[in-house]
């Protein structure tokens, strides 16, 4: 009985980088332009190689996101229905209750990630906007020691976070 070759798992890339095991990405923009350059490849690809892909953005500019996705490639109702694309309001991630709390944030994000798995996907990738930390949030003095903590979690998980 011949023997068929594993398929080796899809690199994850962004920019153009190769990311390897460490997947927790800072990634500055200028505007929005830029952003989508750089982040709609690594969403796309990830589409296309079945992983899934949660997007934490601005609710405000939803539609403006889904536009993006839809334009770079990705067709979002049909990812968004199955179940492979989720996109969730800052205000319903980070900001839930009005505030930014660090435990609950850490605890909704290892959620996402084991959500993943449980439904079958080889990963999850997340691109999580935090322009609201400019903002005179409760809670947003925080934010320094929530990514450091985030640094402590994300090894757990084969998942790419920017």
């Amino acid at each position: 009985m011949a023997q068929t070759a594993a398929r080796p798992e899809p690199e994850i890339r962004l920019a153009g980088v190769p990311l390897g095991r460490s997947r927790h990405i800072c990634a500055l923009f200028h505007d929005r332009d830029e952003q989508f350059e750089v982040l709609l490849p690594f969403l796309r690809q990830g589409i296309e190689d079945g992983d899934k892909a949660v997007q934490l953005v601005d609710g405000r500019l939803r539609a403006d996101n889904a536009a993006r996705l839809q334009r770079g490639g990705i067709d979002v109702e049909a990812a968004e229905s199955k179940g492979q694309l989720e996109v969730t309001a800052w205000n319903e991630a980070y900001l839930r209750g009005g505030r930014f709390d660090q435990g609950e944030m850490l605890a909704f994000l290892e959620s996402i990630l084991k959500q993943g798995k449980a439904e079958g996907y080889r990963l999850t990738r997340l691109c999580a906007e935090m322009e609201w930390a400019l903002e005179d949030v409760p809670g947003v003095g925080d934010l320094r020691e929530y990514e450091a903590r985030l640094n402590y979690i994300l090894p757990l998980y084969d998942d790419a976070v920017t």
